[in-house]
């Protein structure tokens, strides 16, 4: 199923888990690596596009919250549902070291370590939902289920209102 960016580690760890999923690719656009720029390239619905966002709890360390690509995060209920005091999102530069992942091209799925991962509760009003393939330019759509399974996730209202 890998396209033309080759088969990355996210693609590699749903296959060995047996999940489904498609890739779609995309040219990226260096000055505009918004998750809105992306859906609209793809022709997708922003709601079922999904950025990766890595935080840090106080008491919890790393943690990843997956939301749809126009929203915004809500520190207040990332850190309710993490079950922690206070969550502030890690600076870009700590991002690669963390995860293995650059801006842009971060994906829940295939980081250096499994972090506790949060994903926005819309996300089941799709069969399918995209996350970044861990690289630029490519997004997996998969079964949001499927996907919170895989990565031991929990669905919560992580969005501001």
């Amino acid at each position: 199923m890998a396209g033309k960016t080759g088969k990355t580690n996210a693609m590699r760890m749903l296959e060995t888990a047996g999940i489904p999923y498609r890739v779609m690719e995309y040219e990226v656009d260096e000055n505009d690596l918004s998750g809105a720029h992306v859906a609209a390239v793809l022709g997708e619905d922003p709601d079922r596009i999904f950025k990766t966002l890595v935080a840090r709890g106080e008491k919890r360390g790393p943690l990843v919250f997956c939301i749809p690509v126009c929203e915004e995060l809500d520190l207040k209920k990332a850190a309710q549902a993490a079950g922690d005091k206070r969550v502030e999102l890690i600076h870009v530069k700590e991002l690669l070291g963390l995860t293995g992942y650059i801006r842009g091209g971060c994906s829940p799925v295939g980081m250096k370590k499994r972090f506790p991962t949060y994903i926005e509760e819309t996300a089941v009003l799709f069969d399918e939902i995209a996350v970044s393939g861990g690289v630029r330019g490519c997004q997996l759509f998969v079964s949001p289920e499927k996907l919170a399974d895989l990565l031991e996730a929990e669905f919560a209202g992580l969005v501001r209102e």
